[in-house]
């Protein structure tokens, strides 16, 4: 880890002698805004791979985003290098289409440890539904950020993430038949226990979510990536893009059906990528990720 090469990476000029809650959540940010949560590769005729040396050469060096897999992973060698106190955690992602959570382990966040007090840490969930802050590891504590309110529920040694979702308006309504605007309220995220995991439990779902005919990942070609006041997200050929609480408790949401020459120029200007292969875009599951 070249901890320097990595805030190049992030654009992160701050200090960081202390590892303590304000750097974190400032080296975060910057990460959530600077690597999208994309799964490209897959539709590149790549293999995402969970060795750490690649996933730096591609986040750091290449200027890639990467799945949860690489996202956390890759933050984790970072706030260790900086003498943070990081255990890998798995967790089962909720499926709203089928109303249960993921059978198996399908996502790893990150919990740190401060002053005697744990945090989730989780910069690779992507979309509406990415974390911008560390969350105290409390249960049934509201606590407000940015995409909206986050919450912890505890039940016999289980967490669960949800998050209170704020209204939305959508300008171009015609475009936007796969958001469930009004009827729900609040949208279960995951769930997870506290036992310490290692990245080797990972690699059976590593693959899984790349090869699966049914996994979302190889359904949806998908990039997001968190903004200043917002988050954008190219899935397929729409480009969505949302401004979080443009007026009260209403987010605003635009959407653009792009054409197939407009996808490489956009993944460029708007998530700051450029592939080394032929994009194949693809947008077969009805499944929502807003």
């Amino acid at each position: 880890m070249d901890i320097k090469e990595y805030f190049a990476r992030i654009s992160y000029r701050g200090s960081y002698d202390k590892p303590d809650l304000a750097t974190l959540t400032e080296i975060f940010q910057h990460h959530i805004q600077a690597v999208p949560f994309e799964n490209l590769s897959i539709h590149c005729g790549e293999r995402i791979e969970l060795d750490l040396a690649a996933t730096y050469d591609k986040i750091v060096r290449k200027k890639r985003g990467g799945w949860c897999m690489e996202n956390n992973h890759l933050l984790s060698w970072a706030l260790k290098t900086l003498g943070y106190n990081v255990t890998l955690l798995a967790s089962n992602v909720y499926v709203p289409e089928h109303d249960m959570y993921a059978a198996d382990v399908d996502h790893l966040l990150l919990k740190v440890v401060l002053r005697d007090k744990s945090y989730i840490v989780d910069g690779g969930f992507g979309m509406a539904y990415q974390l911008w802050q560390p969350m105290e590891l409390i249960s049934g504590k509201d606590q407000p950020q940015m995409p909206g309110i986050f919450r912890f529920l505890e039940e016999n040694g289980t967490w669960y993430l949800e998050k209170v979702k704020r209204k939305q308006y959508i300008p171009n309504q015609s475009d936007s038949a796969s958001h469930n605007v009004d009827k729900e309220v609040c949208r279960r995220v995951y769930l997870f226990t506290l036992q310490p995991r290692d990245i080797e439990e990972f690699r059976a779902s590593n693959l899984r979510l790349q090869t699966a005919p049914d996994s979302l990942f190889v359904t949806k070609s998908i990039c997001s990536l968190q903004t200043a006041d917002g988050v954008r997200a190219l899935i397929g050929w729409k480009l969505t893009e949302i401004k979080y609480n443009y007026k009260d408790n209403m987010d605003l949401v635009e959407i653009r059906i792009l054409a197939d020459e407009e996808v490489e120029k956009t993944l460029k200007e708007k998530f700051n990528i450029t592939l080394d292969k032929k994009l194949v875009p693809i947008n077969t599951s009805r499944l929502s990720l807003f």
